[in-house]
């Protein structure tokens, strides 16, 4: 799978669940809203790593 397509995928699902996690509200949402954020936040990082190319 290409590295880009697949820290955009990682982010998409971190989209959806802080959607989630939003829509839920209270302490467990809060809590799966974070999960969710750092979903985004990896898949961004994973679209900054160089790649290795063998």
């Amino acid at each position: 799978m290409n590295r880009d397509l697949t820290g955009w995928i990682i982010s998409g699902i971190g989209i959806i669940v802080t959607g989630f996690g939003r829509l839920i509200g209270g302490r467990i949402g809060a809590g799966i809203a974070g999960f969710g954020m750092a979903h985004i936040m990896l898949g961004f990082l994973d679209r900054l790593r160089p790649s290795m190319r063998r």
